[in-house]
């Protein structure tokens, strides 16, 4: 599956893309915030597109303009998620790297999966969450109308193996209704 918005396309990971995850994912201001480890090596990341970034629903986010990836963006569903999901509904992750910090690239893939998790999955609701500390996360969410819901302390975050808070947010059908009827999508679209 390959999706597309104004400036990204959103397609599976590709082996061929390993240099290119490991530029962006070794950087220590990327992925442990997200809760993941740098990646070590080129090898190290061919191995995580293998397997993590191969599940059904991952994309890398390609910048049109390049052809290139710079950074992820999935919908997990109940077996894959740290939200409380229940049936028929959906967590999104995402990640990018730090040159593309700031240029409204992420809410734009992510209101792309959004519109994918409700009018083409059949949603019924989709969670989001980001650990405390990692304000730019919050604010993706925030621009793209997901709605605080709870916060969990003392979480273990197995990759990282240390104990974290995580803060969940939400958008059930009838939000993400609204908010498209309000036009808040047409920032990036």
């Amino acid at each position: 599956m390959t999706l597309e918005t104004k400036r990204l396309i959103l397609r599976p990971w590709s082996e061929s893309d390993a240099e290119e995850l490991y530029l962006y994912a070794k950087d220590p201001a990327v992925g442990p915030i997200a809760g993941w480890p740098v990646h070590t090596s080129v090898e190290n990341s061919r191995e995580i597109i293998c397997g993590v970034l191969s599940e059904p629903e991952t994309y890398a986010v390609v910048l049109k303009e390049t052809g290139k990836p710079v950074g992820s963006a999935g919908i997990m569903f109940s077996r894959k998620v740290s939200a409380p999901i229940q049936d028929g509904e959906a967590e999104i992750g995402y990640w990018i790297g730090k040159p593309c910090w700031g240029r409204e690239l992420i809410p734009e893939a992510v209101r792309e999966l959004l519109r994918r998790c409700f009018d083409d999955l059949g949603c019924t609701a989709v969670w989001c969450g980001y650990y405390d500390g990692n304000e730019k996360s919050r604010r993706v969410q925030e621009k793209c109308g997901f709605l605080y819901h709870h916060t969990d302390a003392d979480k273990p975050c197995e990759l990282m193996g240390d104990i974290r808070t995580e803060h969940f947010t939400y958008m059930g059908r009838e939000t993400w209704e609204k908010t498209r009827a309000q036009k808040i999508f047409t920032i990036c679209s």
